[in-house]
């Protein structure tokens, strides 16, 4: 992508500009009488709704009223939240939660707080489409166990947030509700597969969300629009009821870190339903994020010496981030695995078919069904067909190997530090990106590459912001962390954030100071 492309389709509209600057209106309900509500309800933090509506400094309808404003306001342009349940019910539950608080009683931390399930999970009584329209019209009846917690807890569901269709592909577009624009410019892409809901937290429709993530889809869109986005350690957040450990897993994202333990602290932990999740107490992410990293150690792995296509630009933008890990007394060095990424791409090609195929031939060997796939599902449905069981066991011990590499490295860093993503947003009408800086890309999603490593690792990773560029667009970084170390890499993510919290350049500004 050239300079001269990313200046054309980097400047925001006026009237997206308007919006995302000025005081929220509203054009319908709620009713009136509430415009006196302080303008940045929308901008606390999750733990700070969450005080006020306990402390009944806040009304959960008052909370539920300013993230509704936001979504009228802003929802048709960026098409953030798709589903949207109607306002009437909502308020009515609203209702319900602050009359349960008038005599004592809480749901959890989140009672009353507006929220959106991504669309890949099922929410009883709303659409899972999964941004097919095979599943257009698909109800759910239950909950799956992640938005379970999360109702228990007491989140009021507004809708669902967009994502690709089947989730395939960090470009969230469908044919059944269209694409997502990105927060900072909605003519460019929110990345994926949980787009919509690193949108709807950057723009204030909600505080919280969940997300999952196979190939980046927690850490890329945080990354393109400046949130967090987590990946845990897989079986942290119940996801699979199969008896094998998936590439995909669920986790949380947020606008701060704290935010996302917290909700962490909501969706992990153990569930029959899910045998390989892990018998942790979630409470443990309980405990207080800040401590000293002095003399920590942190491998920078760049772009594995050049081996990675990179928009000219980015690398240089996210390492400029890590003298902010040298303020906290860290020590960051170049480091280098001892593996070949190009062998790890193909032991990924192969675990993706292969877990693609898995779920999607029953739809591929329907002709009228296949017919309405995105080509990029039938891409991998058909090259798992010709996998056999000496490819998936060969791929596993070459995955194994990886993991042992890193492990090597952790013996040296604590922590290890590479770009987010190969290029900035591009333009949301563009399927994915062909090429990057004249290298051209052979698959759909090779231009997330980046994200594999973590990914293949079984390890914790975190997105984190490292600021706006010369356009006006974030990026970010992800940091890797032993495997089961979830705790220490939050408090890490946090001692970053804290350090950079006054850097303009750092924060999104939709979050800064007026």
């Amino acid at each position: 992508m050239t300079n001269r492309r990313r200046l054309l389709t980097r400047t925001l509209s006026a009237a997206g500009l308007a919006a995302l600057a000025s005081p929220v209106g509203r054009s319908a309900a709620p009713p009136a009488g509430q415009s006196d509500l302080p303008a940045d309800i929308t901008r606390w933090t999750a733990l700070e709704l969450s005080s006020a509506i306990h402390s009944r400094v806040l009304s959960c309808r008052e909370v539920l009223d300013a993230c509704w404003q936001r979504l009228e306001a802003l929802n048709a342009q960026f098409n953030a939240v798709v589903s949207v349940a109607p306002y009437e019910r909502l308020a009515v539950l609203a209702d319900e939660r602050d009359a349960e608080l008038k005599r004592g009683n809480s749901r959890g931390w989140l009672h009353g707080m507006p929220t959106a399930p991504k669309d890949l999970a099922d929410a009883r009584g709303f659409v899972t489409s999964s941004g097919s329209p095979l599943f257009a019209q698909q109800v759910a009846a239950t909950d799956d166990v992640h938005i379970a917690r999360m109702r228990a807890a007491g989140a009021l569901f507004l809708g669902k947030t967009n994502v690709p269709e089947f989730g395939l592909g960090s470009q969230t577009y469908n044919t059944v509700f269209g694409a997502t624009g990105n927060a900072f410019n909605p003519a460019l892409t929110a990345g994926g597969s949980s787009g919509g809901a690193a949108v709807a937290l950057a723009l204030g429709l909600v505080p919280v969300a969940d997300g999952s993530d196979f190939m980046g889809s927690l850490r890329n869109p945080a990354a393109f629009n400046n949130v967090i986005g987590f990946r845990p350690t897989p079986g942290l957040v119940p996801s699979s009821e199969r008896f094998v450990e998936e590439l995909p897993c669920n986790g949380p994202m947020a606008r701060t870190v704290s935010d996302a333990a917290r909700l962490l602290v909501t969706l992990a932990g153990h569930d029959p339903v899910s045998p390989t999740s892990l018998p942790v107490n979630p409470k443990a992410f309980l405990a207080p994020l800040q401590r000293s990293w002095k003399g920590a150690r942190i491998g920078w792995l760049g772009d594995f010496d050049g081996y990675l296509a990179m928009e000219p630009g980015l690398l240089a933008h996210c390492e400029r981030a890590l003298p902010a890990f040298a303020r906290l007394g860290c020590v960051v060095d170049a480091a280098k695995a001892d593996y070949s990424p190009a062998e790890l791409w193909q032991v990924w090609l192969t675990f993706r078919h292969w877990l693609t195929r898995s779920w999607g031939l029953p739809l591929y060997e329907d002709e009228a069904q296949r017919a309405l796939l995105k080509p990029e599902l039938r891409w991998e449905i058909e090259g798992g067909a010709g996998l056999t069981a000496d490819d998936i066991s060969h791929a596993s011990v070459r995955r194994a190997a990886w993991y042992h590499a890193l492990r090597q490295l952790f013996e040296s860093y604590d922590f290890l530090a590479l770009p987010t993503t190969q290029v900035y947003p591009f333009s949301k009408t563009v399927p994915w990106p062909k090429s990057i800086d004249g290298r051209t890309m052979d698959t759909y999603h090779r231009w997330m590459e980046v994200v594999v490593p973590g990914t293949l690792s079984g390890c914790p990773v975190l997105n984190l912001s490292v600021g706006i560029d010369d356009q006006g667009l974030p990026a970010g970084i992800q940091l890797i962390a032993p495997r089961y170390a979830d705790f220490d890499l939050l408090a890490m993510g946090y001692a970053y954030e804290q350090a950079t919290r006054w850097n303009p350049d750092l924060r999104s500004p939709l979050l800064s100071e007026e």
